[in-house]
C-alpha cells in the first residue's frame, strides 16, 4: 500500500497570500504547501482522498492516471472545491465518492448541475456513497474503517485502511473513536501549528499526546500553516518516528 501526500496545507495553502515570513519565503520545497490531499494505491485501487481547490495542479504532478473512488473527510471548501476538475477521470465510468451525510448534501448543493434528470454535457460523471461512522465497508481490496472525530463542533470523518489511518482537521476524539486506531501501524494526522491552541484544529503537542497514547510506528503530520516553523528547522524537533509530511512525499505501509 502506497500513500502520496498531494498537499500537506491548511485552507490558506503556503505561502500564504502577502506573507512574507520565512516560512512563506523559502526556498526549500517543502514549506511549499497545496490544500490538503493525499492519494492511496493499493493493488489496482486507487483512491483520492479529498479534492481541494489545487487538485488539478495535484493531479498534473503526481502524473495520476486513474481514480477509483474519491473519499471526502468533511464539506470544506479547501477539502472539497476540486470535484469539477474530476472529469477527465469519469469519461468511461461513474466515479463513486464516499461521504457522510452531510458532506454529501453539501457536494449537492455545490455541484447541483452534476446530479440533476439531465445533466449538462461534459460534467464529471459522480455518484454519492453513504458513509456511517459506525459501519465498516469495503472498497477493490481495502477494508476501510470511518473514524468520527471532531473539527470544532463539526463531526467529520476519517479513515482506517488495514494498517493506515487518515485523519485530518481533527479537533478532538471521543474515546470510543480513539480505540478504533489500536493497532495502527501508520498514522496521518493534522497539526496545524506548534503550540498555540486553534477551536478546530490540533496542534502538533495536542498530537504527540495521541502519537503517546496509540504507540504507532510512524507518524505523518499534515494540514499546516506557516506558523508552523520551517521544515528543516521543526523536523529535527519531533520524536523518533514522528516526521512532517510534505506535498510529494511517498510512503509504504
Amino acid at each position: 500500500m502506497k500513500l502520496t501526500f498531494l498537499g500537506t496545507g491548511t485552507s490558506t495553502g503556503v505561502p500564504e497570500i502577502g506573507c512574507k515570513c520565512e516560512v512563506c519565503t523559502s526556498v526549500d520545497p517543502r514549506d511549499s504547501r497545496l490544500r490538503c490531499s493525499a492519494l492511496l494505491e493499493e493493488g489496482d485501487t486507487t483512491i483520492l482522498i479529498d479534492c481541494g481547490p489545487d487538485f488539478r495542479t495535484q493531479m498534473l504532478r503526481a502524473d495520476v492516471k486513474k481514480i477509483d473512488a474519491l473519499f471526502l473527510t468533511h464539506k470544506h471548501f479547501d477539502h472539497m472545491a476540486g470535484i469539477d476538475d474530476l472529469r477527465p477521470y469519469t469519461r468511461d465510468k461513474e466515479l463513486p465518492i464516499y461521504a457522510d451525510e452531510d458532506t454529501s448534501q453539501q457536494v449537492r448543493s455545490f455541484f447541483p448541475y452534476c446530479f440533476g434528470e439531465v445533466k449538462y454535457p461534459g460534467v464529471a460523471n459522480i455518484g454519492l456513497h453513504l458513509v456511517e461512522h459506525d459501519l465498516p465497508f469495503t472498497v477493490g481490496r481495502l477494508d476501510i474503517t470511518p473514524i468520527r472525530v471532531f473539527h470544532g463542533r463539526l463531526p467529520i470523518t476519517g479513515y482506517r485502511f488495514g494498517s493506515l489511518a487518515y485523519i485530518t482537521d481533527m479537533s478532538r476524539i471521543e474515546p470510543q473513536e480513539l480505540e478504533k486506531l489500536r493497532g495502527v501501524e501508520v498514522l496521518v494526522m493534522n497539526a496545524l501549528r506548534y503550540s498555540k491552541p486553534h477551536n478546530s484544529h490540533q496542534t502538533v503537542l495536542e498530537a504527540l499526546a495521541i502519537v503517546d497514547y496509540l504507540k504507532p510506528c510512524d507518524v505523518y503530520f499534515t494540514h499546516m500553516m506557516h506558523h508552523i516553523g520551517l521544515h528543516a528547522k521543526i523536523e529535527k524537533c519531533l520524536p523518533q518516528g514522528v516526521h512532517f509530511a510534505y506535498d510529494g512525499l511517498e510512503i509504504t505501509v
